[in-house]
């Protein structure tokens, strides 16, 4: 179970950073002029971003099927992001 929530860790924390990039993207491209990644964009970045923050917490403090359970949520939400956001 080690392993699976130190996994989800690592997403959570990735899930953060790319939501900071996403977000840093649409201040640029904002002050320049340029496209960026657009509000709905940024918005489903941040929602899921704190989404795996909070499952990851619960997951480090419960133990069995719920620790199993809030590690998937991250790695679940996680693969929906980039599914929708970056490969759809």
């Amino acid at each position: 179970m080690r392993l699976v929530r130190g996994i989800s860790g690592i997403a959570a924390a990735g899930l953060v950073l790319l939501a900071l990039v996403v977000i840093g993207a649409a201040l640029i491209g904002e002050r320049r002029g340029f496209p960026g990644p657009g509000a709905a964009s940024v918005t489903w970045h941040i929602a899921v971003a704190v989404t795996a923050v909070v499952a990851q917490v619960y997951s480090d403090r419960v133990r069995g099927a719920a620790s199993l359970g809030a590690a998937a949520v991250v790695l679940g939400s996680g693969t929906v992001l980039l599914w929708t956001q970056w490969w759809g």
